[in-house]
């Protein structure tokens, strides 16, 4: 790890740059022609860019690949690489299925129902329609074994500029807890897993 610099270098560093949108989240494919089947003729995402390889430019080592990009309605990314061994990423051992995924938005709830509609009609498995309160959501599973999201927004910019005044002091509360929680771990008081300060979704609260 590199030596992090002293507070008065710190504050001579330029500041960062304002990062305009994502511009893609890349993933491995299983293959490439049933990933763009998936993304492109269900889910209407159009293939938009190749790039193809032996060698990876950040690392230098061999390893033949085809990097391909599908685009969305904001001009960002999603990408893949199929490394030609015609294997799948395998899910962490440690991580609930549920927990790494990737969410896109659309418009309206009725394209939630639409396009829900439009993957079972393909065979694809499809969760929800879900209430989170300040959105709604469907969740299913690309061929690669990746869990995707589509969510239509319901709050207004007004309720997320609200939510946005207390997110920092409820981290800072849960980071508190957090800390007692590893030296009780440490002491051996607890083995169980830390749970939230408030519950925002009581009703799945088991009675």
């Amino acid at each position: 790890m590199n030596a992090v610099l002293n507070p008065t270098d710190l504050a001579s560093l330029p500041a960062p740059a304002p990062i305009q949108q994502l511009h893609h989240y890349a993933y491995k494919a299983r293959d490439a022609e049933e990933t763009r089947q998936f993304y492109e003729d269900i889910l209407g995402l159009p293939l938009y860019h190749i790039i193809q390889s032996d060698y990876v430019p950040s690392t230098g080592e061999y390893c033949p690949y085809t990097h391909f990009f599908f685009r969305l309605q904001d001009g960002s990314f999603i990408a893949f690489f199929d490394l030609g061994d015609d294997v799948k990423a395998e899910p962490s051992p440690n991580t609930p299925l549920w927990v790494n995924h990737i969410a896109f938005r659309v418009n309206t709830v009725q394209e939630l129902e639409n396009t829900k509609q439009r993957l079972e009609a393909h065979g694809v498995e499809v969760l929800g329609v879900t209430d989170h309160h300040i959105f709604k959501s469907i969740y299913f599973f690309d061929p690669n074994g990746i869990r995707l999201e589509l969510s239509a927004q319901l709050a207004n910019d007004e309720q997320m500029e609200k939510d946005s005044t207390v997110a920092h002091a409820r981290l800072r509360e849960w980071t508190a807890r957090k800390e007692q929680w590893r030296k009780e771990r440490a002491e051996g008081k607890v083995d169980a897993p830390l749970k939230p300060q408030q519950n925002d979704r009581p009703e799945f609260v088991r009675k």
